[in-house]
């Protein structure tokens, strides 16, 4: 069996980050190791919410991973709560990188135009080292305008506009970058990317569904992960998280009784399952 770390927040109500992540790519047939970098109430969407720092506790993790010689197929970070925990999450690459393996880099910090509360621009530049040691970037269209330092186009940036963005992405040095949450054409939803090696854009989307929910991100991000580890290639990840988080979607806006601070991914795991061929029964 592929193990995989994965580094982010805990929200403990409030779909997101590793309260998505541990599920989903466990239920896809890969051991998920966790390093929390914080415990929250709820995610940052809600008016109120507590926040532990778990900074202190990240090295210490780490150094009883290295003694105990643990090794992982992939690393995989999302929120990342301070600009010292971007270092720390520096030195966990350093440290467990397999050479044949992949490090995915979710720069989870802004939406809208905005950062996320208790982020500035200090920490989008820092965000950056990260993204120079991954081989997969997905960052969403604001988080890619912060990153690069590109005035925010809006969620409805041209085509052109995120090709520009995505070549300064590609600049920092990932062999793949993505941009998602792009509308490629009408009615559609999706996102483009960047293959550095090849220097060729590709792009995949789905059909748009009218909700907007926290948390597709790290469903997107989570379901990449998982599905490289199923051996499938990173084109073909990407297009099963597109369809997935659409499924997701889907189901939330047709579901009268959905919550509003997350999709129902929870339901449309069998659907997943099928996407990547194994067994649902």
């Amino acid at each position: 069996m592929k193990r995989i770390m994965t580094i982010q927040d805990i929200s403990c109500i409030g779909k997101c980050s590793l309260t998505v992540a541990l599920p989903i790519i466990s239920a896809m047939g890969v051991e998920t190791a966790i390093v929390p970098t914080a415990v929250l109430s709820t995610h940052t969407n809600f008016s109120n919410f507590t926040f532990r720092d778990l900074t202190e506790d990240m090295p210490s993790i780490k150094d009883v991973w290295v003694k105990e010689g643990f090794k992982f197929d992939a690393i995989y970070t999302g929120y990342i709560g301070t600009l010292e925990q971007i270092d720390i999450v520096s030195d966990y690459f350093k440290t467990f990188n397999n050479p044949h393996g992949y490090i995915i880099v979710d720069p989870a910090m802004a939406d809208n135009g905005k950062l996320y509360t208790g982020f500035d621009m200090a920490f989008a530049k820092k965000m950056t080292t990260l993204c120079s040691d991954a081989d997969i970037i997905l960052p969403n269209i604001s988080e890619a305008a912060f990153i690069t330092n590109t005035p925010y186009p809006g969620e409805d940036a041209s085509v052109d506009e995120i090709k520009a963005m995505l070549l300064k992405l590609a600049n920092l040095g990932p062999k793949i970058a993505v941009i998602t949450g792009v509308h490629i054409e009408p009615n559609r939803f999706g996102y483009i990317g960047y293959n550095t090696e090849s220097q060729t854009f590709f792009s995949y989307s789905t059909k748009e569904i009218a909700i907007k929910s926290h948390g597709t991100g790290d469903v997107f991000a989570s379901t990449v992960t998982g599905a490289l580890m199923n051996d499938f290639s990173i084109e073909d990840s990407l297009k099963i998280a597109a369809d997935y988080t659409c499924k997701c979607i889907e189901n939330t806006y047709n579901d009268k009784n959905a919550v509003t601070y997350g999709v129902n991914f929870e339901a449309e795991i069998p659907y997943l399952l099928e996407l990547i061929g194994k067994s649902v029964s």
